[in-house]
């Protein structure tokens, strides 16, 4: 069932939930939590075909905030709220209101979403897209007790991974981090078959992919060993490698679905390992709705280690520059005797 309401306000909203409920026969609120969506109108519909398939193990009221901001100074200086309540079939297990911002409402977006947000439940607030640089002071993300964005979507996701850690509040997760959640529980279980210890790692996978800089992060932070970088065509990771005292253990996904995994003196193992869609991954953030302290360690290791790098790198450079000063000073000095000595023999 599908209601429109133009030019309305949260608590018409509010009132439209219950008739749609009572119209369908379920007059009761099911829900586990909130899942409130902020993206534009290009992405809205995969975002909330995600969420809607992520609904069938979470029963959750969505709440899609979609900021339509107009040419027209005309159209934009005027303040108007629409929405389209949907419940059953086409909600999937909850309920789903989108919500279209215009005017002077895009800057008070909280106050159009915290009428709608079910009592006493949790809230959750995903950034498909364009997610902002501190997601905990955004006005939407003070509201949730988890943050979800995805430094995948972002033009530059390298750079981006230093923002979000000089950021990260405990609650904020990334989408890049749990694509990596098979990986990490894969690797962890073949180092549980071996007495070895490990003394170097390489993560191969896409260049400027943030899923194989966090998965390297988290390598070097929990093993305490280097970690190399290899760049290869993809698809996103393709092989881990680790050094081990006891021979390699190699991880190996090439076709972005089934992988390879080798332990030396062992015979290989092919491992489910498939790519996972946006759905499945929003479903496991749902699951768990505390700080991730490993995602957190993680980050801020990798980011302070490449800060250390960038000093390092600056520190010699430095020197650098004032060794070349120092023998340009020489240089300059020499000429300069040069023509006096000619001028003395003479």
């Amino acid at each position: 069932m599908k209601i429109d309401l133009t030019d309305t306000t949260a608590s018409k909203i509010n009132k439209a939930l219950v008739e749609g409920r009572r119209a369908i026969g379920t007059p009761a609120v099911g829900m586990v939590l909130t899942l409130v969506i902020v993206t534009d109108e290009e992405n809205a519909y995969d975002a909330l075909k995600a969420a809607n398939d992520a609904s069938r193990e979470h029963p959750s009221r969505t709440l899609v905030v979609i900021k339509r901001i107009s040419r027209s100074p005309r159209d934009r200086a005027k303040a108007r709220l629409d929405a389209e309540v949907r419940v059953g079939v086409e909600a999937g297990t909850g309920e789903t209101v989108v919500l279209r911002l215009y005017g002077e409402v895009i800057d008070h977006a909280q106050s159009v979403v915290l009428p709608l947000l079910l009592p006493d439940a949790p809230v959750v607030v995903w950034w498909p897209v364009a997610a902002p640089q501190d997601p905990a002071s955004d006005p939407l993300g003070a509201l949730a007790q988890r943050r979800v964005t995805d430094t995948y979507a972002c033009e530059q996701p390298i750079q981006e991974l230093t923002a979000r850690a000089e950021a990260y509040t405990p609650g904020d997760t990334d989408l890049s981090w749990t694509r990596i959640t098979p990986w990490r529980s894969m690797l962890a279980a073949a180092l549980d078959q071996v007495t070895c210890e490990v003394t170097a790692a390489e993560v191969e996978g896409e260049e400027f992919n943030p899923s194989c800089e966090l998965l390297g992060m988290w390598l070097a932070d929990r093993l305490g060993v280097p970690v190399k970088r290899s760049v290869s065509a993809g698809p996103g990771l393709t092989a881990v490698r680790l050094t081990t005292s006891c021979g390699p253990i190699v991880l190996d996904r090439a076709d972005g679905s089934l992988a390879t995994l080798s332990i030396q003196d062992q015979p290989d193992r092919a491992v489910a390992l498939k790519r996972r869609d946006t759905a499945e991954l929003i479903a496991e953030e749902l699951r768990r709705l505390d700080p991730d302290d490993t995602y957190a360690s993680a980050l801020r290791y990798g980011v302070d280690r490449l800060g250390e790098e960038s000093s390092a790198e600056a520190a010699d450079g430095g020197e650098a520059a004032a060794a070349k000063a120092s023998a340009a000073s020489a240089a300059k000095k020499t000429s300069a005797k040069a023509p006096a000595k000619k001028a003395a023999a003479k």
